[in-house]
């Protein structure tokens, strides 16, 4: 087995997660283990645990896990509902199904609704799906924020909003995997009471961490929830957190990544870290407009500022594109899963990135295109070299973020 064995120069690796690692995390993550029993440890997580809850933008408890994302899925439902409850999904693409067949596993009864996975969820139709529950059967609406699959984002708020008119008691949990660190979402703000994240999309770390952050109305449902858990048990956690510590053992080091990611995140400044990804996610879709090839989310105003997916024309193998621009270029692109397997890619645009990197990267695609047969209208490099020329950074290479 050999890895890291690219050709010259580095590897584009431009798939929307596991993402890029900055220098920076790595070396963080370089330092010697220590002990999670000890002080030094204590003060880590201390500061970990304040300002993460600062990306959840929450004072409320933000639970850090050694887990993937799909461990914090598993851990926001066993918390909350009871063997037999009803849940209120959105089908936005293939991690909301994802969801929903995990759910489904743990004996709780999904009701699936939308499954167009061009378009985000429906406040209207959820409050009308809420007002129709007058018993109340319905514990909890679960929401993909930005669904990775299809790069379709999904107004939270608005959501919150339709629970709140049809005056429903059913909790708000949402997945926030591809979206935390990279697109604004506030959990308090927003009303949610369970946001799930994880460590290796736009906090920029390796795979590993997952995170639940909790409201109050969460914790109370815990309090009589009966699904079984042990590890994934918020209260414990939440216990030994207050005086730095952890019930079971912690990844030290990435915590250390994770300290340094937040380091970044806010000493940037939460603001400039979304408008820098909804900047680069216009000129990548300036890139594919100018190809004239469709976007895989049919709503301009709900696409996602993380990733882009290329709808490829009728008869065109979108996976046999992607691997022939992998040869050929060394850039790793996203596929197509579940329904669009084979027909789209998709094109990461997130955490450590810039515009030469995007720019490359829209080459690459561009030059697999026309070596697959694939008909262009224009360039889309020209298209977005044009944008980021017309819309330039608000800061200049070697300077600090933190004071624009």
């Amino acid at each position: 087995m050999r890895l890291n064995s690219h050709p010259s120069g580095r590897h584009f690796l431009q798939i929307p997660g596991p993402t890029n690692v900055p220098d920076r995390i790595l070396r963080a993550m370089d330092n010697p283990t220590i002990d999670h029993r000890g002080p030094e440890f204590n003060a880590l997580a201390k500061k970990v645990l304040r300002s993460v809850r600062q990306v959840f933008q929450t004072k409320q408890p933000v639970i850090v896990y050694p887990a993937s994302g799909t461990g914090a899925w598993e851990a926001a439902l066993v918390n909350t509902l009871n063997s037999g409850d009803t849940v209120l999904m959105w089908e936005t693409g293939h991690f909301a199904s994802l969801w929903k067949k995990m759910a489904d596993r743990l004996g709780i009864k999904s009701e699936f609704m939308g499954g167009d996975w061009h378009k985000p969820a429906d406040p209207a139709a959820i409050e009308k799906r809420l007002k129709e529950d007058t018993g109340h059967v319905i514990k909890a609406v679960c929401i993909v924020h930005n669904e990775t699959s299809t790069g379709v984002v999904s107004n939270i708020s608005a959501v919150r909003r339709a629970i709140d008119a049809a005056k429903h008691p059913a909790l708000l949990l949402v997945d926030t995997i591809s979206s935390l660190g990279s697109i604004d979402y506030r959990h308090d703000a927003w009303g949610v009471d369970v946001t799930v994240a994880g460590s290796q999309k736009g906090l920029m770390l390796p795979p590993g961490i997952g995170f639940n952050a909790v409201s109050p109305r969460a914790l109370e449902a815990a309090k009589s929830a009966k699904l079984s858990r042990a590890y994934w048990a918020w209260d414990e956690i939440i216990a030994m957190n207050v005086d730095g510590y952890w019930p079971s053992t912690p990844n030290t080091n990435l915590l250390y990544g994770l300290a340094e990611s937040l380091d970044m995140l806010l000493g940037e400044g939460l603001p400039a870290v979304f408008a820098r990804h909804d900047r680069w996610a216009a000129a990548v879709r300036a890139g594919v407009d100018a190809w004239q090839l469709p976007i895989q989310c049919a709503d301009p105003a709900r696409r996602s500022p993380v990733l882009t997916g290329v709808l490829l024309p009728a008869g065109v193998d979108a996976d046999a594109v992607r691997r022939l621009i992998y040869e050929r270029f060394d850039v790793s692109l996203g596929t197509g899963l579940g329904k669009v397997k084979g027909r789209m890619f998709r094109i990461g645009h997130l955490g450590d990135s810039n515009d030469a990197t995007l720019i490359a990267t829209i080459a690459a695609c561009e030059m697999g295109l026309k070596l697959a047969g694939v008909a262009l209208a224009a360039s889309g490099v020209q298209a977005a070299m044009e944008h980021f020329s017309a819309h330039p950074a608000r800061f200049r290479a070697g300077e600090s973020r933190k004071d624009q």
